[in-house]
């Protein structure tokens, strides 16, 4: 890791940014509407999880690594690519099936997340923001998996309330790189 990395990193803010707004968006759809149906809210879903993927797949394109992109971040935007364009394929999925694609989306993209943060600790501060992102996906996704059963009511709270704290803390994060996008100076290098 250089400061070529958190300079890419820097310069890619925005797409942070893009990331947890989209969060805090579905989360606020999400808790708005909780008479929403089914299908409705895996719709939602679907285009929440697409944007992200979208979103970090570039990020992660753009943030090079010595030259390569950052797998851990491109990853995870590819698993949440294919989690919504699934979702729009088959949106008639039952609810334990949509709940199982949600838990398992959001650990694998919580544990990419805490690994580009254990390599990112000695480029930025307060990395901590990423990794507890991360900690709260994978505990958000065990949470899932451990109670499939719940009502929808109650999981649809549950996810609403994830994507606006994963989404503040991606936000925070973003404005925290912003501040890298400018290249250093010869004298400070």
């Amino acid at each position: 890791m250089n400061v070529t990395l958190l300079h890419t990193l820097g310069r890619a803010w925005w797409l942070v940014l893009l990331r947890g707004i989209a969060a805090i968006l579905f989360g606020i759809l999400a808790l708005a509407w909780p008479q929403v149906t089914l299908v409705s809210l895996v719709l939602l879903w679907g285009a929440w999880a697409l944007i992200d993927g979208v979103t970090a797949l570039v990020a992660g394109w753009k943030a090079k690594d010595g030259g390569k992109p950052m797998w851990q971040i491109v990853l995870v935007g590819v698993v949440g690519i294919v989690a919504g364009v699934l979702t729009f394929v088959m949106p008639g999925v039952t609810a334990i099936a949509l709940l199982i694609m949600i838990a398992v989306w959001a650990i694998v993209s919580g544990v990419f997340q805490i690994v580009a943060a254990i390599r990112l600790r000695k480029e930025i501060a307060n990395e901590w923001m990423l990794i507890l992102s991360g900690a709260l996906s994978v505990v958000f996704g065990v949470l899932m998996i451990i109670s499939p059963g719940a009502g929808a009511l109650a999981v649809l709270w549950l996810i609403g309330s994830f994507a606006m704290a994963f989404g503040v803390l991606l936000v925070i994060l973003a404005f925290r790189l912003r501040k890298h996008a400018v290249a250093p100076t010869a004298a400070a290098a």
